[in-house]
């Protein structure tokens, strides 16, 4: 009756295996590192800047604990571990590694930060058991409040619109005086009222964002005044908001910052919390670091190279070098910039086979590509990456054909690796908008050990004294519920771990809500096996009863907590967040410890017992007994 099969006992072990080993690497604390990534976009770590880091740290009789090369999803970093006793040995780190690795301290390549690394040793990290992420409550970081300049991006739309409205005036061959910007506002001035008339018809039609006034004149110049519509400054404002953050993303990513806090506040302000960043410094430079694309004609004319192989620059050209650093003119004229740019992925191409980069542009981008493109077929184009205030080029390959469609290949002496990072360096985007630090704070991780022994000692404290009063009131079912309370802490610990989740102070609080939850599950069935005894059931017919009666209540009683939980974690924000799903999973784990662990243990107990008399489960009181002892007196 009350015997599991083989099998069932060797999935309760190998379940309670796994989590015992997914939570161990929480178990083995962090040690201060220094983390080396690239400064720039067309800059690449490699296995060649690990031997110059290992070169510089023993030149300056510096030994670290490990030396590490990590290759990423989007780019590879280098770290160098160190004793939790060397923070000394930190710091001199980082400034011997930043003066062998950057040259001109002005327009560095790499970016040198202090960071925190788990020690977690090389055979957990083989099988990808990692520690849980801890929040900034927990682990100490750094928390900025970023101010979006909206004006500078309503400017910056009211530019592209009066670039846009020359383009289709022209291609209409509709003649006008100039275009000029005022304020937020596009002027376009005409000869003539007819031809006024003629492009307020074509804008009406082709311009839905723009508000269209006419002011009353009798003689030239005739003027349209073209202003942006509430609702479109509306969505300029929406998308500068997502798309710096989307960049805020990406940059973070070079400072290796696990589960980073990154969210909108406000109409035009955005949160960045980055747990684990000791340097302040670095985590400000690559906030506000700046970055654009753009798409220019090469001049490859003869006059322009011999004026070139001179020293000197034609006019209407600028110099930069390209990724081998060899010198190239281009044109001042920008054709296309980054936000016309929706996509951008390597592929091959289906003839030559050759790596390609395949870009995807908007609608505006699409008719101005396939017109640059129609003019100057046999020529270069060039695309630029200008960060810092400084331009490079990525690449530049020849225009063979018209493109239209919006769908452009670039190819052209790439190698696979060097066709994905210039996918990499296009998608990357650039901040819509500028941005300014208007709040900073600096969160020790002195704080974060406090909360973590307070929230510990706590769990701790509390367990001990239910374990001990459940051992005492309930006996050796008391004893297998502490069992089961200590593997539902544990398999918690493991899912938080293989998930990857974020462990802030409230999720503590969750934990401590698990176990109490987990307490109320096993008193419910040590209660039930009671009743059973107390009507007179056999004890194996008093437990099998027992634990499938508990069942039933214990899962009416989760399910109603598990729809609380995903209420907070639907409709939830930040730390309510993080205590909707330690709460969530906390239910999941709750249920499997309660009912079939302790199921299993205590059918190890008394499951084998052919001729069971009784259990231990503590006073069992039967009113019956009760009146023949009043009867007897």
């Amino acid at each position: 009756m009350n015997r599991y099969p083989l099998w069932k006992y060797i999935l309760i072990g190998i379940a309670l295996l796994v989590g015992l080993v997914y939570t161990l690497p929480n178990f083995y604390g962090e040690s201060p590192a220094v983390q080396i990534s690239s400064g720039k976009a067309t800059v690449k770590v490699t296995e060649q800047t690990l031997s110059q880091v290992e070169s510089a740290l023993a030149a300056a009789k510096l030994t670290p604990n490990g030396i590490f090369f990590e290759q990423g999803a989007q780019q590879n970093t280098v770290r160098v571990r160190f004793d939790p006793t060397q923070t000394e040995e930190q710091l001199k780190a980082r400034e011997v590694i930043d003066r062998a690795l950057n040259s001109d301290p002005k327009d560095p390549t790499h970016i040198v930060a202090l960071n925190l690394v788990p020690n977690t040793p090389k055979w957990l990290l083989s099988i990808n058991a990692l520690p849980m992420y801890l929040g900034l409550d927990l682990r100490g970081g750094v928390h900025f409040l970023l101010q979006v300049d909206m004006r500078a991006a309503i400017t910056k739309r009211a530019e592209a619109i009066a670039a846009d409205l020359r383009t289709q005036l022209r291609d209409k061959r509709i003649r006008h005086t100039g275009i000029s910007r005022v304020g937020n506002d596009v002027e376009v001035s005409f000869a003539t009222a007819e031809e006024r008339d003629r492009a307020n018809d074509l804008l009406r039609n082709t311009q839905p964002d723009l508000v269209l006034d006419l002011p009353e004149t009798t003689k030239a110049p005739y003027i349209i005044r073209a202003t942006l519509s509430q609702k479109a400054i509306q969505n300029v404002q929406n998308y500068a908001l997502k798309q710096n953050i989307s960049t805020l993303h990406n940059r973070i990513n070079e400072l290796g910052v696990a589960e980073p806090v990154i969210a909108q506040q406000g109409a035009d302000r955005i949160v960045v919390q980055l747990p684990g960043v000791q340097d302040t410094a670095k985590a400000k430079d690559i906030l506000g670091r700046t970055a654009t694309l753009e798409v220019r004609l090469v001049d490859d004319t003869p006059e322009a190279l011999a004026q070139l192989s001179q020293g000197n620059v034609p006019f209407g050209d600028e110099r930069f070098t390209d990724r081998d650093g060899r010198p190239i003119l281009v044109k001042r004229r920008v054709i296309l910039t980054g936000e016309n740019l929706n996509d951008a992925q390597p592929g091959f191409d289906s003839q030559t086979q050759e790596p390609t980069v395949n870009l995807e542009l908007d609608n505006r981008g699409a008719r101005i590509f396939q017109e640059v493109t129609r003019e100057n077929v046999g020529r270069r184009m060039a695309i630029l990456l200008f960060e810092k205030g400084k331009g490079e080029v990525v690449t530049a390959p020849v225009i063979r054909q018209e493109i239209g469609g919006g769908r452009v290949q670039i190819s052209g002496q790439m190698t696979t690796i060097e066709a994905t990072d210039t996918a990499l360096v296009l998608r990357a985007g650039s901040l819509a908008a500028p941005m300014e630090i208007v709040e900073e704070r600096l969160i020790g991780p002195s704080l974060g050990e406090a909360n973590i022994e307070a929230g510990f000692r706590s769990t701790l404290y509390g367990f001990i004294v239910i374990a001990l009063f459940m051992a005492l009131y309930y006996q050796v079912f008391g004893v297998v519920s502490a069992i089961s309370l200590i593997c539902n802490v544990m398999m918690l610990i493991a899912i938080l771990s293989m998930l990857q989740a974020t462990l802030t102070l409230p999720g503590i609080a969750a934990i401590a809500l698990t176990l109490g939850m987990a307490v109320d599950s096993n008193v419910l069935i040590n209660e039930r096996v009671r009743e059973e005894l107390r009507i007179g059931r056999l004890p194996q017919t008093a437990i099998s009863e027992g634990y499938d009666r508990a069942f039933a209540t214990i899962l009416d009683s989760n399910i109603t907590s598990l729809i609380a939980g995903l209420a907070l974690l639907i409709f939830g924000s930040g730390p309510v967040r993080g205590f909707a799903v330690v709460h969530c999973l906390g239910i999941g784990t709750s249920i499997f410890t309660s009912v079939v662990v302790s199921r299993a243990l205590i059918n190890l107990i008394y499951g084998r017992q052919k001729k069971l008399t009784a259990v231990h489960i503590g006073q069992i009181w039967r009113p019956d007994a009760d009146k023949s002892e009043k009867a007897a007196k």
